[in-house]
């Protein structure tokens, strides 16, 4: 993976963006040492996405067969939904 300053990122925008878009780079932005963002290609991202929403519907799956747990039908019920 490729670090770049913040600073030369910048100065240098468009190639950055075509670095990750066409080369398929992941590149960690730096500011003063510190990585604070990363460019991605939307490849990555969308998986990353796809990998959240599967940890979140494990996580809603095992609530759900938690004792006491209320069906999502009814709280829409309740609220009027």
């Amino acid at each position: 993976m490729t670090s770049l300053g913040v600073v030369e990122a910048r100065k240098k925008f468009s190639k950055t963006i075509s670095r990750v878009e066409f080369g398929g780079e992941r590149i960690v932005l730096e500011r003063r040492g510190e990585q604070v963002a990363a460019v991605v290609p939307i490849e990555d991202l969308l998986l990353l996405q796809e990998l959240e929403n599967k940890i979140d519907l494990t996580a809603a799956r095992k609530a759900l067969k938690e004792p006491g747990a209320v069906p999502w039908e009814k709280i829409k019920a309740d609220l009027g939904l």
